[in-house]
């Protein structure tokens, strides 16, 4: 099967770094795949590491006129049988061709900039679910989910190069230090957890008040804010409990991968966390925006390791029957084969 990936983002959200999973996945699963994406010299430079050739567009706004014939050009010469757009942007740009468009959404988009698409996917059941609310027919919507990086194999972090003390009962939030993403509250909920330690890991404009709040809540000791770190796997096998704080989060790639490593969950009840936990049984969920449910939740699991291991094992068997590349790409495959029958 040929199949064109259309990416339109340049930074490294979850998205655009899914986009480069599931591009490598498609290829390594035999399908002849073709990555045209945003000027990033980064992104080009890693797909042409798993032998792909990404074609590179601006995706500028309405004085771009190059992008969408640029786009149309390469697809009449690849000739697929698919071509995806990832988000609004790339859907925006997306010509109608002899292929089949479909729109990935993995967030509550605007469906006005899908209006290309023949099918429109979504990596939540909740995603599904609005997507047909808007009117949009069932029968050309479906839940296609991610995979994430299995990290099952990874070394923990070293306590020392963290500032953690050994032994030391230890709290792991990831991601953008971003307001929707809720750390003040972890860290609020840190107050009330006298001798825990908490590392969230991540950068973002939120910083400045999140550095205040800590100051001021005197728990400059206890929680620390390294800035970004490459190593997911290994930060995830150093804690004790994966914290995912968000107001909203529409899937949480990051559930998965504490998942994957085997590392219990606590999650706050936005949309992908709530949808993804089964509560008490591979994870924990607490009301949005809820200190003192955060900590309690976290005192639970804290003190009780026979707790831990039962819902980071049944994380675990989630992430190999649902979440795993193997599993996730043929879930793509069934999907993509049904539509170009």
């Amino acid at each position: 099967m040929r199949i064109a990936q259309v990416m339109a983002g340049a930074a490294n959200g979850g998205a655009e770094l899914f986009y480069e999973r599931m591009t490598g996945a498609l290829a390594r699963a035999g399908q002849d795949v073709l990555p045209l994406i945003r000027r990033e010299d980064g992104r080009s430079a890693r797909l042409a590491a798993m032998g792909l050739t990404p074609v590179q567009f601006r995706f500028g706004g309405r004085l771009d006129f190059g992008t969408r014939p640029g786009i149309r050009r390469t697809l009449q010469e690849f000739k697929p049988d698919i071509a995806m757009a990832w988000m609004s942007r790339a859907a925006a740009h997306l010509p109608r061709g002899p292929w089949v468009n479909i729109g990935r959404l993995g967030g509550y988009y605007d469906l006005k900039y899908f209006r290309a698409c023949r099918y429109l996917v979504g990596n939540t059941r909740g995603i599904v679910d609005y997507i047909t609310g808007t009117g949009f027919p069932a029968e050309r919507t479906a839940y296609l989910p991610n995979f994430v990086t299995d990290f099952a194999g990874e070394a923990p972090s070293s306590r020392a190069g963290l500032g953690i003390p050994e032994g030391a009962p230890l709290l792991l939030g990831l991601g953008r230090l971003h307001a929707v993403k809720g750390f003040d509250t972890l860290i609020q909920a840190m107050a009330r957890l006298p001798d825990v330690y908490c590392v969230i890991a991540g950068e973002g404009p939120e910083r400045p008040a999140l550095e205040k709040l800590v100051v001021e809540l005197k728990l400059g000791e206890r929680v620390k804010l390294p800035g970004w770190r490459r190593d997911t796997g290994a930060l995830l096998k150093a804690a004790d409990v994966f914290v995912s704080s968000s107001r909203h989060e529409p899937l949480g790639n990051m559930v998965l991968e504490a998942f994957s490593a085997q590392t219990p969950v606590l999650a706050a009840r936005a949309e992908g966390p709530s949808e993804v936990i089964r509560d008490g049984e591979d994870g924990v969920l607490v009301p949005v925006d809820d200190a003192d449910a955060l900590a309690s939740a976290a005192r639970l699991l804290l003190g009780d390791a026979g707790l831990r291991a039962r819902l980071a094992a049944a994380g675990r068997a989630r992430f190999e029957r649902e979440f795993a590349e193997a599993a996730v790409t043929a879930t793509w495959l069934e999907f993509f084969a049904g539509v170009t029958r």
